[in-house]
């Protein structure tokens, strides 16, 4: 069979990116794609004789390059390891990127996973955070509220009740969720001083950099979402991967670690406690929902694969007295 033509719209973004490539980088004499997200953006790698590079490519009608640009010159100037940003093009979406090369924690820990390899990178991760939640807010960061919080976790009764039940949620049952979710979400707990929050923080989106110093040693991506949140909700995200096991003797070691640093600075362990089941159960709502969604509107089947384990992070989470009306609701709507 002939191969279908390109769209107009593929053809001339492809002559964009060529031409950003020659512009930023005209020794150029490779170009690869590295990866795909769950977003519109594409990363790929830009190899010269004697150099690799990493281009973001952020359609603008569907991204926005200038939140990825604040934050990392925010995280550099904090002595993080963000990617330096070499040459833009913020109206086009184009980013050339510093490249961290191939060593994602995920990459260095297959199952079955080296248990003190394991321990040691995650313990890296949390140092990460640890340090990160001791740094000012930069500016006009946007906070992550109660409002927000809600409104991603109505992605499970729009999109996951769906992919169980093949029907759309009662509007009875949706109110309920959406009832049960907003004392939850106003919890005293919640109410900590915010940090920074960069949201997508998981083996996938971590590097691991040998040849740096301390917290250098890990680099960051995907962080271009970032807000002003609770300190438990990185460390959770982390802890409660969608994408591998994390077993739960680890996560218990990784979250003592961090309450033994984040304790003197005036943090209540009980009230972390009930803000991260909160939070992790918001998360694991919103996932489901989310991988849902990718899977029947945008065609990335794949995500599905990944359901099961989302689902018992959050039956975990479920266990915690606070979140009785969240498990009831479920016991009732999803079978």
């Amino acid at each position: 069979m002939p191969e279908k033509p390109m769209s107009l719209r593929s053809t001339s973004r492809a002559m964009e990116r060529a031409m950003f490539i020659r512009s930023a980088v005209p020794n150029a004499d490779k170009v690869s794609l590295l990866a795909g997200d769950a977003s519109f953006r594409k990363y790929y790698r830009v190899r010269t004789p004697d150099s690799r590079l990493v281009l973001m490519d952020a359609p603008p009608e569907k991204e926005d390059v200038r939140p990825f640009i604040a934050i990392t010159h925010h995280l550099l100037a904090q002595g993080f390891s963000a990617p330096s940003i070499l040459a833009q093009d913020v109206e086009l979406g184009f980013l050339l990127l510093e490249d961290f090369g191939d060593n994602r924690f995920s990459n260095l820990l297959p199952p079955p996973a080296n248990l003190t390899r394991e321990e040691a990178l995650y313990r890296h991760a949390v140092d990460v955070l640890i340090a990160l939640h001791q740094c000012p807010l930069p500016a006009d960061i946007t906070p992550y509220s109660p409002e927000k919080l809600e409104q991603e976790g109505m992605l499970l009764p729009d999109w996951y009740v769906l992919h169980i039940t093949g029907r759309a949620c009662p509007e009875s049952a949706r109110q309920a969720y959406q009832e049960a979710w907003q004392p939850l979400l106003s919890h005293p707990a919640l109410m900590e001083q915010p940090v920074l929050v960069l949201r997508d923080y998981h083996a996938d989106n971590l590097m691991w950099l040998p040849d740096r110093e301390g917290i250098r040693k890990v680099g960051l991506l995907d962080y271009q979402d970032a807000v002003a949140g609770h300190a438990s909700y990185d460390l959770l995200s982390l802890l409660e991967d969608a994408r591998r096991d994390v077993t739960p003797t680890l996560a218990e070691a990784m979250q003592r670690y961090y309450l033994r640093q984040a304790e003197p600075a005036g943090l209540k362990i009980g009230q972390f406690d009930t803000a991260y089941a909160i939070l992790a159960a918001q998360r694991n709502c919103k996932i489901l929902g989310i991988f849902c969604r990718l899977a029947y509107r945008d065609g990335k089947r794949h995500y599905l694969d990944m359901l099961t384990r989302v689902r018992n992070h959050l039956q975990n989470d479920l266990k915690h007295p606070a979140l009785g009306h969240i498990r009831e609701w479920i016991r009732k709507y999803i079978p």
